[in-house]
């Protein structure tokens, strides 16, 4: 029998190995991440694999070896080369933050807040996009908004372009405008949150939406350094360090951005800002400090835990 001729199905035993080999290396889910390897490698859904009679003996292997990367912990979402967002399919890999489910709530906390208001038309702004997923899903859900998606990062950049690209918001339906500027997050501290430092690149690149955005929406860095040993070796090892470390108390991003949506926003304009879930009495706090802030509150993900703060641009003529 020739590799591309097909052998016996992919038997019970077949998966269960790689059940074991997973949970062996720690991989914290290894049933689900072996069925998705497994229905990645096949085609078949997950529910059928069991049932699977024509698998070749060159896609046996080919499973194998993606299981022994799973094994070393590379990334499940590098492997099959994307990630389910919402309602998106999103391409990922080396070099870009793969979207998690904590972020889905912060988005659909923020299309409510849209939809509430009633905004036909909203001009959105997603800051850090990484790879597209926030402004992606922004557009996607609010046909009348107009978002734009910023990041720095080339490899990120990368990403985030296919994303936007793939998902047909090119041409005639250019409603997601991806920009490549710095946000200004200083992982250093030095930074003050008072409306007295310089416009960073981020405001000078978005220069005509200054005072006019509805709705500023970020997942920024929010890792303090300490966690630099704690991490899950998928974060540690893969994810890009641009998009996790925040400095000592790991708000730096959390700083930068409301700085910067401080600038863009216009007068009652929302903000929403995901953090860590040490943050929820610190992020709320660093903004009504600030004094461009009202109506600022802290909100909870499904697991219970602090996720990320929302507040209101407050009026200028104060």
């Amino acid at each position: 029998m020739t590799s591309g001729e097909p052998s016996a199905g992919l038997a019970a035993h077949v998966l269960d190995s790689a059940v074991t080999a997973l949970a062996a290396a720690g991989v914290p889910s290894p049933r689900s991440d072996a069925e998705q390897l497994a229905a990645y490698v096949t085609g078949e859904p997950r529910w059928r694999l069991r049932r699977t009679t024509a698998i070749t003996l060159a896609d046996q292997d080919r499973f194998q070896d993606l299981v022994a990367r799973r094994a070393a912990r590379v990334p499940l979402q590098h492997l099959v080369g994307s990630v389910g967002f919402r309602y998106l399919t999103l391409a990922v890999g080396p070099g870009v933050f793969i979207p998690r489910p904590e972020t889905e709530v912060v988005v659909g906390w923020a299309l409510d807040v849209v939809r509430a208001a009633g905004w036909a038309r909203p001009i959105c702004v997603d800051l850090c996009t990484g790879s597209g997923a926030i402004a992606l899903a922004l557009a996607e859900e609010l046909p009348g908004a107009c978002v734009h998606a910023v990041e720095v990062d080339p490899e990120a950049l990368v990403w985030a372009d296919r994303n936007i690209t793939d998902h047909g918001f090119v041409g005639t339906d250019s409603r997601v405008t991806l920009h490549r500027a710095d946000v200004g997050i200083d992982p250093a501290g030095h930074g003050r949150n008072d409306g007295r430092e310089p416009a960073t690149a981020a405001v000078q690149r978005l220069a005509d939406l200054v005072g006019r955005v509805d709705l500023v929406v970020s997942n920024p860095p929010y890792l303090r350094d300490d966690e630099r040993d704690t991490v899950d070796p998928e974060v540690g090892m893969h994810d890009p360090p641009a998009a996790l470390w925040a400095g000592p108390d790991g708000l730096a991003g959390v700083r930068a951005v409301a700085r910067v949506a401080s600038d863009l926003l216009r007068d009652g304009g929302k903000l929403v800002i995901e953090h860590s879930d040490r943050h929820g009495s610190a992020a709320p706090a660093l903004l009504r400090d600030s004094g461009c802030w009202e109506d600022v509150q802290d909100h909870l993900d499904l697991a219970g835990r602090d996720r990320f703060v929302s507040a209101s641009r407050r009026s200028r003529e104060h």
